[in-house]
């Protein structure tokens, strides 16, 4: 007797075949690859017994590359060809790209994301990342001898969707199957998570090479709900480097002329920073093309040169907070992450301001990685993890131009993802047959200070009274965090669609500063969208008007036409004129009590032509 063979959805039918899934931490100064085997989340070491791969790709002739230490290695003297922290160039334009002069890249003018020159071609970010990507994955095939079945890919939390199709891109390009995008602070909470079966309020301090992340998270049992998240992706170690050298070159009078001098200087500082972890006092040597710097660089010095850097973590800190409606007292713990919350001034700030010393047992260099591929192993279908419900957010709303200029919010910030959510809009004019659609993003009220997505059009709507038709516009969030948006005139069922595909073009600063500017400008926000909305209502009374004085005109009297006439043209002059939401208010409001009449009579008229010629038995 043959017996049926049963298996969970989603996993292998074979209850002795797992499936080969790691989790890959794409970093900008390192990156790591790990695998749950045995039931236990570890790094994949390389060849010589090291977790950690340096992101830097170093081009040569012939289109030989170097990766890893040995690219590491060369920077100082090749640095136009050895690429470094080129996650801060995923999904940007050249104008995005801040201190571009002090960089020793040779940047190519094109539109789109930004591209280098290197002695073998161009390449862009994604190619550059897929390198990297690449590596890791012939490491973990080395490591199980089989091919990978998948792949959970950490991001930023702040990476927006430009940056995000970008990553997936590269991991696309590097032969990887790509399960999910997930935000690092969440891969770091599944790790804790799990492994100190933690349950309550974390917060996820993650402060990496590039990048600065903070995530509200709520652990239970084995849910990881994100509450809020915030950051700046504009800020991490790289800037910590960079501080400690500038201050270095004004102590010692030193230039860094050259290319080979600013990337000798890098590293200087890099290896400064990281020593003085462990020692009050540090010499900083480096030698540059036409002198050389050397000065004794001492731990309270340092932390005072980047005191402003970690004073804008901590702000950010707060914002994610009032976000999540919840004082620093609620929270439990502080998990950090990224390998900068190593130096000391970062753990006392971050102990200082939650009142208590932040969880430091995992190696935070290794800690996004583990959780990755945690999640990876149970989006692969393999038992042994247990139950585990990742509830991830988006860190910016979504929605859409309405008339006026102004945004009607469909996706609010710090939504849970997957989502899916519609709004019902109608048309503006009468007899409109198409619909133009602006796909935005950002917190303020006013298109103009937001970010543009896409652009699309409904056609085919049948012509009907403004008003009349009834569009449903969706918006198609992913666990991914991309973005698709449907609208669709429901009595028709005419409908149209589009994938938003990323533009590259939002710069660090913009990103850092949308939800501060929400804050900043609330008040004027409220101003402006009022006297916004005014004047849609009055434009929207005065067509109407319109519409019916040439239909009707012939129904009122001489001096009745003559008062709407002098109604419509002062509402006119104030909502042309006028900043004033009220005034324009007002104006519409006493059109619209001068017409009540002039309606009536054409309610009246028209329900006379309509029973003129019948009787009482034909009704």
């Amino acid at each position: 007797m043959a017996l049926l063979q049963i298996s969970e959805p989603g996993q292998a039918p074979d209850p002795h075949q797992r499936r080969i899934a790691v989790g890959i931490d794409l970093g900008t100064t390192h990156s790591l690859v790990a695998a749950v085997r045995n039931g236990v989340a570890e790094c994949l070491p390389d060849g010589e017994g090291r977790v950690i791969l340096p992101s830097v790709v170093r081009y040569l002739q012939g289109n030989g590359r170097q990766i890893g230490f040995e690219a590491l290695a060369a920077l100082p003297g090749d640095p136009e060809n050895t690429i470094a922290s080129v996650k801060r160039f995923m999904g940007r334009g050249l104008d995005d790209i801040a201190g571009r002069e002090k960089l020793p890249y040779r940047f190519v003018a094109k539109p789109g994301m930004v591209v280098l020159d290197t002695v073998a071609g161009e390449k862009s970010p994604v190619e550059v990342s897929a390198e990297i990507l690449a590596t890791l994955r012939y490491r973990a095939e080395d490591t199980f001898d089989d091919e990978l079945y998948g792949v959970v890919v950490t991001v930023p939390a702040y990476f927006d969707d430009a940056q995000r199709q970008a990553t997936k891109d590269a991991a696309q390009l590097a032969g990887l199957n790509v399960l999910r995008l997930i935000n690092e602070p969440t891969a770091a909470a599944i790790a804790y998570g799990l492994d100190n079966a933690s349950e309550g309020l974390y917060a996820v301090y993650d402060l990496g090479g590039g990048t600065f992340d903070i995530s509200i998270l709520r652990l239970t049992q084995g849910v990881f709900e994100v509450i809020a998240t915030g950051g700046d992706s504009a800020l991490g170690g790289d800037d910590y480097d960079r501080a400690l050298a500038d201050w270095v070159l004004q102590q010692t009078g030193a230039q860094a002329d050259t290319a080979g001098d600013k990337a000798a200087l890098q590293v200087a500082a890099r290896a400064c920073k990281e020593a003085l972890t462990a020692m009050e006092t540090v010499a900083f040597n480096v030698q540059l093309t036409r002198t050389s710097a050397h000065f004794d660089v001492k731990r309270t010095e340092f932390e005072a040169v980047t005191a402003g850097l970690t004073a804008r973590t901590l702000e950010a800190v707060r914002r994610a907070l009032r976000d999540a409606r919840l004082g620093k007292d609620e929270v439990k713990g502080v998990v950090m992450v990224g390998g900068a919350t190593r130096m000391p001034q970062i753990q006392r700030a971050v102990a200082d301001f939650f009142g208590h010393a932040p969880l430091t047992n995992l190696n935070p260099d290794e800690v996004v990685a583990l959780g990755a591929a945690i999640q990876a192993n149970q989006l692969a279908g393999n038992n042994g993890q247990g139950d585990l419900l990742l509830l991830d957010v988006i860190p910016l709303s979504l929605g859409i131009e309405t008339m006026g200029g102004l945004v009607e919010r469909i996706v609010p910030r710090n939504q849970t993802i997957p989502t899916a959510m519609a709004q019902d809009f109608t048309t503006y004019k009468d007899g409109q047959t198409a619909l133009a659609l602006h796909v935005v993003q950002g917190e303020r009220d006013l298109v103009a200070d937001c970010r543009s997505l896409a652009r699309f059009e409904l056609r085919g709507i049948p012509p009907m009274a403004a008003g009349a038709a009834r569009i449903r516009v969706t918006f198609t969030v992913d666990a991914d965090g991309l973005l698709s948006v449907s609208a669709k005139e429901q009595g028709s069922g005419v409908e149209a669609r589009i994938d938003v595909k990323p533009s590259y073009g939002l710069s660090d600063e913009q990103i850092a500063k949308m939800l501060q500017d929400s804050f900043n400008t609330a008040e004027q926000d409220i101003q402006a969208r009022a006297l916004a909305e005014a004047r849609v209502d009055a434009d929207r009374m005065l067509l109407a008007t319109q519409s019916a004085l040439e239909a009707d005109g012939g129904l009122l009297e001489a001096q009745e036409r003559e008062a709407i006439d002098a109604l419509v043209r002062r509402l006119r002059g104030v909502a042309a004129d006028s900043g004033d939401a009220r005034a324009i208010e007002a104006a519409t409001e006493a059109l619209a009590k001068g017409t009540e009449a002039f309606a009536a009579e054409r309610m009246n008229h028209s329900i006379q032509k309509a029973l003129s010629g019948k009787n009482v038995e034909t009704l």
